[in-house]
């Protein structure tokens, strides 16, 4: 197998994770940037503040969708290269970096936790149902998405290790927990001095104003004479 095929991969994972599905949906949905409202995060409980679910909904899935598939794929078809656990590893990573620094968006992308999902399911679908199920039991009771993150984050590689004894994909998982968790700094600050906001809270003016900078810098149709 040449060495250079499982880098490739990682690279071509990196470069799928870089689209920001967040920004990309809601341009095409007519919404503002989630980079100028809210928490600043292009990720789907940022866009779920402009008040479009169906957005939200979309962006969550398509993040989902770049961890998982670029993942998926090697596990079906890399044996016929020669690639094994060490290159799915190096592609998990690959994906969930692209997303926390887009090559594409000058390198500011969102906090990853769709994204990490869509990994850890590819890994394997009973690990990453165990880790949903986590997030679905801290939001459901304290109503953070951030906090449901957090303690989904730190939970999958200890289950990991606990059920399938660890290896080259158990490394990746840990290091995207540890990354997820960094990336969540200000939001653990938040938590800590009770300012953080809770699921279901809309930014609504900072909605309103974003749209109306987005109009204002577009350029007015030329009338026709009649």
């Amino acid at each position: 197998m040449p060495v250079v095929y499982p880098f490739l991969a990682a690279l071509f994972a990196y470069l799928i994770g870089s689209i920001s599905f967040a920004v990309v949906v809601s341009r095409a949905m007519g919404l503002a940037d989630p980079r100028t409202y809210g928490s600043h995060n292009p990720g789907a409980t940022n866009v779920l503040r402009s008040g479009s679910k169906a957005a939200a909904v979309l962006t969550l899935v398509l993040d989902a969708l770049k961890g998982y598939v670029p993942v998926v794929a090697v596990k079906l078809w890399g044996d016929r290269w020669g690639l094994g656990e060490g290159t799915v590893a190096l592609v998990a990573l690959g994906a969930f970096l692209g997303h926390l620094w887009p090559v594409f968006f000058r390198f500011q992308g969102g906090k990853g936790v769709a994204t990490a999902a869509g990994v850890v399911f590819a890994i394997e679908p009973w690990l990453g149902a165990a880790t949903l199920l986590t997030w679905v039991i801290v939001a459901a009771f304290f109503r953070y998405s951030s906090l449901a993150s957090i303690v989904s984050a730190a939970f999958a590689p200890f289950y990991d290790f606990l059920i399938w004894g660890g290896g080259p994909e158990a490394a990746a998982i840990t290091v995207i927990a540890l990354l997820l968790v960094w990336r969540h700094r200000g939001n653990i600050r938040k938590l800590f001095s009770g300012t953080e906001s809770r699921l279901g809270h809309k930014a609504t003016d900072a909605v309103r104003a974003a749209d109306a900078a987005t109009r204002a810098h577009k350029p007015r149709r030329a009338r026709g004479r009649t």
